[in-house]
Protein backbone atom coordinates (compact mmCIF):
# COMPACT_ATOMS: atom_id res chain seq x y z
CA UNK A 1 0.00 0.00 0.00
CA UNK A 2 1.62 3.40 -1.36
CA UNK A 3 2.04 6.18 1.81
CA UNK A 4 -0.76 8.19 0.46
CA UNK A 5 -3.50 5.21 0.15
CA UNK A 6 -2.25 4.25 3.83
CA UNK A 7 -3.24 7.41 5.11
CA UNK A 8 -6.59 7.83 3.42
CA UNK A 9 -7.41 4.58 4.82
CA UNK A 10 -6.42 5.66 8.38
CA UNK A 11 -8.88 8.78 7.60
CA UNK A 12 -11.70 6.33 6.86
CA UNK A 13 -10.91 4.01 9.87
CA UNK A 14 -10.55 7.03 12.26
CA UNK A 15 -14.11 8.77 10.81
CA UNK A 16 -15.78 6.00 11.15
CA UNK A 17 -14.49 5.19 14.81
CA UNK A 18 -15.40 8.30 15.85
CA UNK A 19 -18.46 7.82 14.36
CA UNK A 20 -19.06 4.74 16.54
CA UNK A 21 -18.05 5.92 19.62
CA UNK A 22 -20.12 9.55 19.62
CA UNK A 23 -23.15 7.61 19.31
CA UNK A 24 -25.77 7.04 22.42
CA UNK A 25 -25.40 3.33 21.73
CA UNK A 26 -21.44 3.48 22.97
CA UNK A 27 -22.65 5.71 25.49
CA UNK A 28 -24.66 3.21 26.76
CA UNK A 29 -22.73 0.02 25.39
CA UNK A 30 -19.54 1.75 28.57
CA UNK A 31 -21.80 3.03 31.06
CA UNK A 32 -22.19 1.45 34.49
CA UNK A 33 -25.74 1.30 34.75
CA UNK A 34 -26.30 -0.55 31.26
CA UNK A 35 -22.85 -2.05 30.24
CA UNK A 36 -24.57 -5.63 31.46
CA UNK A 37 -23.51 -8.20 33.60
CA UNK A 38 -20.66 -9.81 32.33
CA UNK A 39 -18.58 -6.22 32.39
CA UNK A 40 -19.27 -5.72 35.90
CA UNK A 41 -18.21 -9.51 36.95
CA UNK A 42 -14.88 -9.14 34.97
CA UNK A 43 -14.50 -5.50 36.66
CA UNK A 44 -15.06 -7.73 40.37
CA UNK A 45 -13.17 -11.11 39.34
CA UNK A 46 -10.61 -11.36 36.22
CA UNK A 47 -9.62 -7.71 35.91
CA UNK A 48 -9.34 -6.78 39.39
CA UNK A 49 -7.43 -9.56 40.43
CA UNK A 50 -5.06 -8.78 37.82
CA UNK A 51 -4.63 -5.15 38.94
CA UNK A 52 -4.40 -6.44 42.06
CA UNK A 53 -1.62 -8.44 41.30
CA UNK A 54 0.60 -5.57 39.63
CA UNK A 55 -0.30 -2.96 42.69
CA UNK A 56 0.80 -5.20 45.60
CA UNK A 57 3.98 -6.79 43.65
CA UNK A 58 4.43 -4.47 40.88
CA UNK A 59 4.49 -1.30 42.00
CA UNK A 60 7.52 -0.15 44.74
CA UNK A 61 6.24 -0.18 47.96
CA UNK A 62 7.39 3.41 48.71
CA UNK A 63 5.53 4.77 46.12
CA UNK A 64 2.20 2.53 46.67
CA UNK A 65 2.62 4.20 50.20
CA UNK A 66 2.68 7.92 48.24
CA UNK A 67 -0.49 6.94 46.95
CA UNK A 68 -0.38 5.43 43.19
CA UNK A 69 -0.56 7.71 39.84
CA UNK A 70 -2.44 5.94 37.34
CA UNK A 71 -3.89 6.61 33.61
CA UNK A 72 -6.26 5.03 31.84
CA UNK A 73 -6.19 5.42 27.81
CA UNK A 74 -9.19 4.71 26.08
CA UNK A 75 -11.11 4.95 29.06
CA UNK A 76 -14.54 5.13 27.29
CA UNK A 77 -17.03 6.45 29.74
CA UNK A 78 -15.34 5.54 33.11
CA UNK A 79 -16.28 2.55 34.31
CA UNK A 80 -13.30 0.71 34.49
CA UNK A 81 -10.89 3.28 35.96
CA UNK A 82 -13.89 4.47 38.62
CA UNK A 83 -14.22 0.73 39.96
CA UNK A 84 -10.44 0.48 40.16
CA UNK A 85 -10.19 3.87 41.90
CA UNK A 86 -13.27 2.07 44.61
CA UNK A 87 -11.67 -0.86 44.74
CA UNK A 88 -8.20 0.38 45.46
CA UNK A 89 -10.09 2.51 48.29
CA UNK A 90 -11.61 -0.76 49.47
CA UNK A 91 -8.50 -2.31 49.59
CA UNK A 92 -6.77 0.80 51.52
CA UNK A 93 -4.12 1.33 48.80
CA UNK A 94 -3.60 5.23 48.72
CA UNK A 95 -4.38 6.95 45.25
CA UNK A 96 -2.66 10.47 44.21
CA UNK A 97 -4.13 10.64 41.06
CA UNK A 98 -6.08 9.09 38.20
CA UNK A 99 -6.49 9.94 34.92
CA UNK A 100 -8.82 8.36 32.07
CA UNK A 101 -8.33 9.89 28.12
CA UNK A 102 -10.72 8.56 25.15
CA UNK A 103 -10.56 10.46 21.98
CA UNK A 104 -14.38 10.36 22.04
CA UNK A 105 -15.87 13.92 23.83
CA UNK A 106 -19.36 12.41 24.46
CA UNK A 107 -17.84 9.30 26.59
CA UNK A 108 -15.54 11.46 28.44
CA UNK A 109 -18.89 13.66 28.95
CA UNK A 110 -20.40 10.50 30.00
CA UNK A 111 -17.04 9.53 32.56
CA UNK A 112 -17.63 12.90 34.19
CA UNK A 113 -21.09 12.23 35.21
CA UNK A 114 -20.10 8.79 35.91
CA UNK A 115 -17.67 10.36 38.38
CA UNK A 116 -20.13 12.58 40.12
CA UNK A 117 -22.46 9.99 40.84
CA UNK A 118 -20.46 7.16 42.06
CA UNK A 119 -17.65 8.64 43.38
CA UNK A 120 -17.53 10.23 46.70
CA UNK A 121 -16.87 13.69 46.68
CA UNK A 122 -13.30 12.86 48.12
CA UNK A 123 -12.46 10.32 45.78
CA UNK A 124 -13.74 12.67 43.06
CA UNK A 125 -11.08 15.37 43.58
CA UNK A 126 -8.43 12.72 42.73
CA UNK A 127 -10.01 11.63 39.51
CA UNK A 128 -9.91 13.64 35.99
CA UNK A 129 -11.25 12.73 32.30
CA UNK A 130 -9.85 14.82 29.28
CA UNK A 131 -10.07 13.66 25.47
CA UNK A 132 -6.64 12.34 24.00
CA UNK A 133 -5.62 9.95 21.04
CA UNK A 134 -3.91 7.00 22.03
CA UNK A 135 -0.92 7.86 19.80
CA UNK A 136 -0.40 11.42 21.45
CA UNK A 137 -1.42 10.68 25.45
CA UNK A 138 0.68 13.16 26.90
CA UNK A 139 0.36 16.28 24.38
CA UNK A 140 -3.14 16.12 24.45
CA UNK A 141 -3.75 15.28 28.23
CA UNK A 142 -1.66 18.07 28.21
CA UNK A 143 -3.70 20.22 26.62
CA UNK A 144 -6.77 18.97 28.04
CA UNK A 145 -5.90 19.31 31.68
CA UNK A 146 -4.33 22.24 31.57
CA UNK A 147 -1.07 21.08 32.77
CA UNK A 148 2.44 21.25 31.68
CA UNK A 149 3.52 18.45 30.00
CA UNK A 150 6.89 17.72 32.33
CA UNK A 151 4.23 17.79 34.94
CA UNK A 152 3.32 14.53 33.65
CA UNK A 153 6.12 12.95 31.76
CA UNK A 154 7.66 9.98 33.35
CA UNK A 155 4.97 10.61 36.69
CA UNK A 156 2.93 7.48 36.59
CA UNK A 157 2.76 4.21 38.37
CA UNK A 158 0.23 2.31 36.31
CA UNK A 159 -0.82 3.28 32.72
CA UNK A 160 -3.61 0.57 31.47
CA UNK A 161 -5.80 0.03 28.56
CA UNK A 162 -9.14 -2.71 27.68
CA UNK A 163 -10.50 -3.15 24.46
CA UNK A 164 -8.28 0.10 22.83
CA UNK A 165 -5.32 -1.01 22.10
CA UNK A 166 -6.24 -2.84 18.91
CA UNK A 167 -7.04 0.04 17.40
CA UNK A 168 -3.96 1.75 17.29
CA UNK A 169 -2.40 -1.64 15.24
CA UNK A 170 -5.45 -0.50 12.98
CA UNK A 171 -4.30 2.84 12.61
CA UNK A 172 -0.77 1.67 12.65
CA UNK A 173 0.65 4.07 15.44
CA UNK A 174 0.69 1.16 17.79
CA UNK A 175 4.94 2.31 18.19
CA UNK A 176 3.31 6.23 18.97
CA UNK A 177 1.20 4.97 21.35
CA UNK A 178 3.69 2.23 23.11
CA UNK A 179 5.87 5.10 23.17
CA UNK A 180 3.60 7.23 24.94
CA UNK A 181 3.34 5.33 27.48
CA UNK A 182 6.77 4.82 28.06
CA UNK A 183 7.41 8.27 28.67
CA UNK A 184 4.03 8.17 31.33
CA UNK A 185 5.79 6.29 33.25
CA UNK A 186 7.88 6.49 36.49
CA UNK A 187 10.73 3.99 36.73
CA UNK A 188 9.29 0.62 37.39
CA UNK A 189 5.94 1.84 36.36
CA UNK A 190 3.78 -0.84 34.65
CA UNK A 191 1.25 -1.01 31.61
CA UNK A 192 -1.37 -3.35 31.01
CA UNK A 193 -2.83 -4.36 27.89
CA UNK A 194 -6.34 -6.45 27.65
CA UNK A 195 -7.92 -6.93 24.44
CA UNK A 196 -9.60 -9.27 22.00
CA UNK A 197 -7.84 -11.89 20.93
CA UNK A 198 -7.84 -13.23 17.66
CA UNK A 199 -7.66 -16.91 18.74
CA UNK A 200 -11.31 -16.75 20.45
CA UNK A 201 -13.25 -18.87 18.24
CA UNK A 202 -16.39 -16.18 17.91
CA UNK A 203 -13.91 -13.98 16.87
CA UNK A 204 -12.10 -15.05 14.43
CA UNK A 205 -15.32 -16.28 12.57
CA UNK A 206 -16.92 -12.78 13.47
CA UNK A 207 -14.05 -10.52 11.62
CA UNK A 208 -13.09 -13.76 9.14
CA UNK A 209 -15.91 -11.96 6.24
CA UNK A 210 -15.29 -8.52 6.83
CA UNK A 211 -15.57 -6.43 4.21
CA UNK A 212 -12.82 -4.42 5.07
CA UNK A 213 -10.56 -6.47 6.98
CA UNK A 214 -7.84 -3.31 8.56
CA UNK A 215 -11.04 -1.85 10.14
CA UNK A 216 -11.77 -5.05 11.96
CA UNK A 217 -7.97 -6.71 12.55
CA UNK A 218 -7.14 -7.66 15.67
CA UNK A 219 -3.38 -8.50 16.63
CA UNK A 220 -2.04 -11.75 17.56
CA UNK A 221 -0.79 -12.02 21.26
CA UNK A 222 2.89 -11.74 20.00
CA UNK A 223 1.81 -8.11 18.33
CA UNK A 224 0.28 -7.00 21.09
CA UNK A 225 3.31 -7.19 22.88
CA UNK A 226 5.75 -5.91 20.08
CA UNK A 227 5.69 -2.60 20.32
CA UNK A 228 6.28 -2.41 24.04
CA UNK A 229 9.04 -4.56 23.56
CA UNK A 230 10.14 -2.03 20.56
CA UNK A 231 10.54 0.93 22.76
CA UNK A 232 12.06 -0.23 25.73
CA UNK A 233 9.91 -2.52 28.12
CA UNK A 234 10.42 -5.42 30.05
CA UNK A 235 7.45 -7.70 28.95
CA UNK A 236 6.49 -9.27 32.53
CA UNK A 237 3.99 -11.50 31.24
CA UNK A 238 1.68 -11.92 28.30
CA UNK A 239 -1.16 -14.74 27.58
CA UNK A 240 -4.85 -15.57 27.22
CA UNK A 241 -7.98 -15.73 29.90
CA UNK A 242 -11.01 -14.85 30.36
CA UNK A 243 -14.66 -16.65 28.80
CA UNK A 244 -16.87 -14.57 30.08
CA UNK A 245 -18.07 -11.76 27.09
CA UNK A 246 -18.15 -7.91 28.40
CA UNK A 247 -22.17 -7.92 27.24
CA UNK A 248 -23.14 -11.48 28.58
CA UNK A 249 -26.48 -11.60 30.97
CA UNK A 250 -26.51 -12.81 34.60
CA UNK A 251 -27.35 -16.69 33.09
CA UNK A 252 -24.34 -16.75 30.14
CA UNK A 253 -22.10 -15.15 33.15
CA UNK A 254 -22.47 -17.61 35.62
CA UNK A 255 -22.41 -20.13 32.80
CA UNK A 256 -19.33 -19.14 31.46
CA UNK A 257 -17.57 -18.56 34.81
CA UNK A 258 -18.58 -22.28 35.91
CA UNK A 259 -16.70 -23.59 32.54
CA UNK A 260 -13.74 -21.73 32.61
CA UNK A 261 -11.66 -24.09 35.21
CA UNK A 262 -12.20 -26.87 32.10
CA UNK A 263 -11.92 -23.76 29.34
CA UNK A 264 -8.48 -22.66 30.50
CA UNK A 265 -6.91 -26.39 31.20
CA UNK A 266 -7.53 -27.45 27.76
CA UNK A 267 -7.29 -24.33 25.57
CA UNK A 268 -6.58 -21.28 27.79
CA UNK A 269 -4.62 -20.06 24.45
CA UNK A 270 -8.07 -19.38 22.67
CA UNK A 271 -9.65 -17.44 25.67
CA UNK A 272 -11.25 -14.16 24.63
CA UNK A 273 -8.88 -11.58 25.73
CA UNK A 274 -5.10 -11.10 25.55
CA UNK A 275 -3.22 -9.63 28.56
CA UNK A 276 -0.06 -7.89 28.37
CA UNK A 277 2.26 -6.89 30.99
CA UNK A 278 4.90 -4.24 31.15
CA UNK A 279 7.63 -2.55 33.00
CA UNK A 280 9.79 0.22 32.16
CA UNK A 281 13.19 -0.46 33.39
Amino acid sequence: MTEVAHLETSSKLMKDFLEEYRSEASIRKYSTETAGNGISYLLNHDYAEIYLDVLENCIPKARLQKGIRMWEFGCGAGMNLLHLVSLMERRGVPLDCAYGTDFSEPLIEAARGEARQYLPAGQNANVRFCTAKNESLLEDASQGLGLPAETLRGSFDLVFGVNTIRYSHRLSNQIECARGIFNLLAKGGICIIIDMNNRFPAFRSRFRDAQDPEATYLPTLEEYAAPFASVGFEILKKGNFCWVPHSAGRGLTMFMRTLAPVLNTVARSRAMRSLVIARKP
